[in-house]
């Protein structure tokens, strides 16, 4: 198994900004907008998103939330082996806000699908954008593209991208697996 470093860690903190600047770019304040991490590895990049927005550019309030999407994926009963869920928590409502989805790597858009279905729980929000580090372009098995992206990839066959973060793997890199 072979890899080559798409992100080092300077490059993903680079990334990050520029999310954070987009993001007030379109959201301002944060006042009607609330911020979702897709679990399990889309909460790593939400944190810091929110990290970053409160500490580096003086955003007052930013709401965050974790949604965990087991029970809405189309291939939850697939699989020999029970999913084990994540825990969502999403204490603030939803209805009437604009909503940004995010995920470390999107790929065939199927977990974008199943978190889009899975916030209706929680209200009906005025709008939803999609921000993602990686966004793996044709790869996609459904019609969903990124609002915002860090970086666009171009992985074929059996190449993976692999998202490591300090707080989970001990480094923030993005990683290009090739399986030979």
């Amino acid at each position: 198994m072979s890899q080559k470093v798409l992100l080092n860690a300077t490059e993903i903190h680079i990334a990050l900004h520029r999310l954070a600047c987009q993001l007030i770019e379109n959201h301002d304040n944060f006042e009607n907008t609330v911020l979702i991490g897709i679990q399990p590895r889309g909460i790593f990049l939400a944190e810091r998103l929110k990290g970053l927005l409160v500490s580096e550019y003086k955003i007052k309030k930013v709401q965050l939330g974790k949604l965990d999407i087991t029970f809405y994926r189309d291939d939850f009963r697939r699989s020999g082996t029970p999913l084990e869920a994540n825990k969502t928590h999403i204490d603030f409502v939803v209805e009437n806000k604009k909503v940004v989805l995010i995920d470390d790597v999107l790929y065939t858009g199927r977990s974008i699908r199943s978190a889009l279905t899975a916030i209706q729980s929680f209200g009906r929000p005025d709008e939803i954008e999609l921000l993602t580090l990686i966004d793996r372009r044709f790869s996609r098995h459904l019609p969903i593209q990124p609002d915002y992206r860090g970086r666009q990839v171009d992985a074929i066959g059996d190449e993976k991208v692999k998202v490591c973060w300090t707080e989970n793997e001990g480094e923030d890199a993005v990683y290009l697996v090739n399986s030979d």
